[in-house]
């Protein structure tokens, strides 16, 4: 009992406790608010109300008069880099940089943010620079990843993978698939340059890392194709149908090329239809029935086409129904069937694009590295209607 009647006694001293340092507080945040600027108040109002101009103005005018406002110069200096002003944050953040009182952990902060004031403007040896002085600081991993992003685009693959190890070592997540896409440039390097047997070590570094790399065994196969294997290459580009049955369409002209190439056509054509049996694909289509067409004639073509068309209905293939048809029905009829294939062309054709799953942007081939968000692996092997059609 007496224990819960000193309780009782100490809820008002508590409270008239928190009372004093709320009030402590308060005296503090009014202290402090008064010995700001009232143009800061004024720029950061601007800021709310998306008026980044006038925030500039005023941000600038407080920077005039109080050049000591650290704070301010990295707010002022983002605002002229979002707005794409490149040259006038560079001179913001290089201003702080000659300060000789700049408390180290800021001195870092504007070195961070002059790399990417460089990166913005397109100035990729100096921001590299910069960068690779901040490898060893607290701004370790965002300069890792600004390192990672310059190496692709100056196309540095060897750099690339350097730093992308860097960044996966250091926790920040499995980059293996994009390590394995490093290797398969270098490997078309090596390949556009005529040297297979260079490029086939790299790509097995590639499997190694990413045994699901359909890029790697894609271009594994060109390598022994052009090393004179072409069997050897039909057994690996098989295997893409085990690492994804939908990317088999970026296969489909080697196989049947190949196939030819070993006087075993009908291989070839037996092989494409299966896979177009598991995956719908008016590429596919495309190779199959020129395969069709070729060693079983116009009316195995018409036949292909028209079955897939009933089965897939899609303007795509009802494009490719009409260029069979073309192939087979009376002259006097043939020219208002082109005229209606010109007009169904017409549509179609907005819609065979590929489209990134990541950023939307739309293209005419498939990219392996998505040439708008610069994302690897981001385009479905399927177009746009295609696409439509699944989801």
């Amino acid at each position: 009992m007496e224990f819960e009647i000193w309780w009782l006694l100490s809820i008002p001293i508590f409270f008239g406790l928190g009372w004093i340092a709320a009030r402590i507080d308060i005296k503090q945040l009014l202290s402090e608010s008064r010995s700001l600027p009232k143009g800061y108040f004024k720029g950061l109002n601007f800021l709310l109300n998306e008026q980044p101009d006038k925030a500039i103005d005023a941000f600038i005018e407080i920077v005039r008069l109080d050049p000591e406002t650290a704070d301010l110069h990295f707010a002022l200096g983002n605002l002229f880099r979002r707005r794409g002003e490149t040259e006038r944050a560079i001179r913001m953040h290089q201003n702080l940089l000659l300060r000789p009182d700049l408390p180290p952990e800021q001195r870092m902060q504007a070195q961070y943010e002059l790399g990417q004031d460089f990166l913005k403007a397109g100035l990729l040896d100096r921001a590299e620079e910069v960068f690779q002085e901040l490898t060893e600081t607290a701004y370790s991993i965002q300069a890792r990843r600004a390192l990672l992003e310059i190496f692709q685009r100056e196309k540095e693959w060897v750099q690339a993978i350097d730093a992308a190890k860097a960044l996966q070592n250091s926790g920040t997540g499995n980059r293996n698939k994009q390590i394995a896409q490093f290797y398969c440039e270098l490997a078309e390097d090596e390949l556009v340059n005529t040297h297979p047997e260079k490029a086939l070590p790299l790509l097995e570094t590639a499997l190694s890392t990413d045994r699901m790399s359909v890029r790697a065994t894609i271009l594994t196969g060109d390598a022994l194709v052009a090393l004179g294997k072409p069997e050897e290459a039909l057994a690996t580009w098989r295997r893409v149908e085990k690492q994804s049955i939908s990317h088999t369409v970026l296969v489909a002209q080697r196989l049947m090329e190949g196939f030819q190439s070993v006087g075993r056509p009908q291989e070839g054509i037996s092989l494409l239809k299966s896979y177009l049996s598991e995956t719908a694909s008016i590429d596919l289509l495309e190779v199959l029935f020129k395969a069709v067409l070729k060693q079983e004639g116009v009316e195995a073509a018409n036949t292909l086409v028209h079955d897939e068309l009933r089965r897939t209905p899609t303007l795509l293939g009802l494009d490719k129904l009409l260029e069979a048809q073309l192939l087979v029905v009376p002259p006097e009829i043939r020219e208002d069937l082109s005229f209606v294939r010109n007009l169904v062309q017409r549509y179609a054709s907005r819609l065979s694009r590929y489209q990134c799953s990541h950023c939307g942007f739309e293209a005419r081939q498939f990219y392996w590295q998505c040439p708008g968000c610069h994302q690897w692996e981001t385009y479905p092997p399927k177009r746009v209607e295609e696409m439509k059609l699944s989801s």
